[in-house]
């Protein structure tokens, strides 16, 4: 591809000179490098496309890094990097890894916050205005909302503190009326409201808030938004600019799909289609399973906070239209909600992707575990993997596992992850998590009892001597070879299947001193107040030796799953080793 004007932007100063006919040509190159890199190396491409305007128009009349951007959700930024001097991590396909899928301040000084959640940027950026306040600076600070971002808890709290800064503070909301799925909430009404009305309505949150208020039709027109900014620019007080843009613009196929190709795998970009079939995974096993309970059971109600196919709800959300709920990007809310369905006797089934879940602690804690109220939720895609900082996934053990009252499941196998969601949805004494396996499905065909009242009782597989191997969850597997390896090299390990998270069991526990000297430890998460502390803990005035096989307490950034397994000595042939000296 010829990138006559891209090639000679090396940073947001370059753009100065250009004609705004320039940067409509700018523009058509960053869609065409943007298409090119995401088809081949997967990312967030709906959102980026839709920004590519707004964002050279916000570069050319800012002065960054001086003027300072946040971007929430900081997956809105590619055009942003490109303007930066990153451009070679999208161009060069030997480069494309070079730089993370977020906004990060190690990469460059334009980038002032490492942000991969939602909803933080309002916060983040009245904290730089307020800072700048204190030491008598001038610059602007610019937050740039979308994405659904605004259905968070704490874009609220933002923009209600923001609003009465009294400062210097640029909200720029992206409105390109879909988050990651469709939007969700009042506010959103208000936005459509004021879209057709073109900004004139009465009835304005922002401007009850106390924003000075401008509405842009076409926040993809780069004139449009070059003459806003210098309208804005150095002002000393609250602005909110309400854009609207068009999410996936420059390619029909992100347009036509936009909750496909908002975030995508590599796919063939004369088609559309992702390239390569994935194999059945546990989240078909929740979608499957619950569209038939739920047939049968009208109480059932699926929760999801705007991600329905990364947490088992895809089909779910298309064939029992009315027992699916989707609140948003808001986490807090869905487990509280979640909580109030259970108290009142309906069967609430709130799934979240393990890294959101995160953001939940205190309405795990306060409104769902302290009340007792018996609702089930679903945490996907956890344990370690080779995702973004801001997105990994090895946290939820120790965060679930240590509330009272909350029962925390592990499953190893379809057969068990059926059994543990039947009796989780139709028990009324708990709060119950489960934690959904990864990986290849395993499937043993035998069929598992649905009822795990007898809280923390682990399951003996295999009994041996000498060594006994507690394999959590998906680790299960990884048990089962250890085991064999160990078999091989003369010993005859006992194998365990703990299924509760949050407990232990301390009578089987007690069992194993009578003939074993070493019991080992693996789980899919970090270490530090995980599950193997628990077994640690408990002998720890006893005669038995303890190793615990886990993620170290570290945030990795994009670092190969095998290359983590063998730095945290997860390969099998690590984990006999040290077993070997130990013994």
């Amino acid at each position: 591809m010829e990138l006559k004007i891209l090639n000679k932007i090396n940073e947001p100063k370059d753009l100065k000179n250009l004609t705004v006919e320039d940067m409509k040509k700018l523009a058509g190159e960053i869609r065409e490098v943007l298409l090119e890199k995401v088809s081949q190396d997967g990312g967030h491409l709906g959102p980026n496309l839709g920004m590519v305007e707004a964002t050279i128009a916000m570069h050319y009349t800012f002065n960054s890094p001086i003027d300072k951007f946040v971007f929430d959700v900081s997956h809105q930024t590619y055009t942003h990097k490109i303007l930066t001097g990153r451009k070679e991590a999208f161009i060069n396909p030997e480069k494309y890894d070079t730089v993370t899928g977020f906004t990060n301040p190690k990469e460059s000084e334009h980038d002032f916050f490492t942000i991969g959640h939602t909803s933080t940027g309002v916060s983040l950026a009245s904290g730089l205005a307020k800072g700048r306040d204190i030491l008598g600076g001038e610059e602007n600070i610019l937050a740039v909302v979308g994405d659904g971002s605004l259905s968070g808890g704490e874009a609220y709290e933002g923009l209600d503190n923001a609003a009465i800064s009294k400062s210097n503070i640029i909200i720029l909301v992206n409105d390109n009326d879909i988050a990651i799925t469709e939007n969700a909430g009042g506010l959103y009404e208000n936005l459509a409201l004021l879209r057709e009305t073109e900004g004139k309505a009465e009835n304005n949150i922002f401007k009850a808030l106390g924003f000075d208020y401008y509405f842009v039709k076409d926040g993809n027109d780069i004139k449009s938004m070059i003459d806003i900014f210098e309208k804005v620019k150095d002002v000393n007080h609250p602005v909110l600019i309400h854009m609207y843009t068009l999410k996936g613009k420059g390619y029909e196929p992100a347009v036509e799909n936009e909750e496909k190709f908002h975030w995508t795998r590599p796919f063939d970009l004369e088609t559309g289609e992702v390239l390569g079939k994935l194999p059945e995974s546990y989240l078909d096993i929740i979608d499957n399973f619950l569209i038939e309970k739920a047939k049968n059971d009208k109480k059932i109600v699926a929760i999801t906070a705007a991600t329905p196919s990364t947490v088992g709800l895809n089909k779910f959300r298309k064939v029992l239209k009315n027992q699916y709920i989707n609140v948003g990007i808001a986490e807090e809310h869905a487990v509280a909600f979640a909580s109030g369905i259970a108290k009142r006797k309906a069967k609430p089934v709130a799934s979240f992707f393990s890294s959101f879940i995160q953001r939940c602690y205190d309405q795990l804690s306060q409104d769902l575990a302290i009340n007792d109220n018996p609702a089930t939720i679903l945490v996907c895609g956890g344990g370690i993997s080779g995702n973004a900082e801001t997105h990994l996934s090895v946290f939820d053990i120790p965060l679930i596992s240590n509330i009272p009252n909350i029962v925390y499941l592990a499953p190893t196998s379809q057969e068990e992850l059926e059994a543990m969601m039947d009796w989780a949805i139709d028990q009324e004494k708990y709060p119950v998590i489960i934690r959904i396996p990864t990986g290849k499905v395993v499937s043993t065909g035998v069929k598992i009892k649905s009822n795990f009242y007898d809280l923390n009782k682990f399951v003996l597989d295999k009994k041996g001597e000498k060594i006994a191997i507690i394999g959590l969850g998906t680790f299960y597997s990884l048990g089962e070879t250890v085991r064999e390896k160990l078999i091989e090299k003369g010993f005859n390990p006992t194998l365990i299947n703990p299924r509760f998270i949050s407990g232990i069991d301390g009578e089987l526990l007690e069992e194993l001193m009578k003939n074993h000297e070493l019991v080992i430890t693996l789980e899919d998460g970090i270490l530090d107040g995980g599950f193997g502390g628990k077994i640690a803990r408990y002998y720890s005035d006893k005669p038995m030796k303890v190793l615990n096989f886990g993620a170290q307490k570290v945030f990795t950034d994009n670092v190969p799953l095998e290359e983590l397994y063998k730095r945290y000595e997860l390969m099998p042939e690590q984990i006999v080793e040290k077993i070997e000296k130990e013994l």
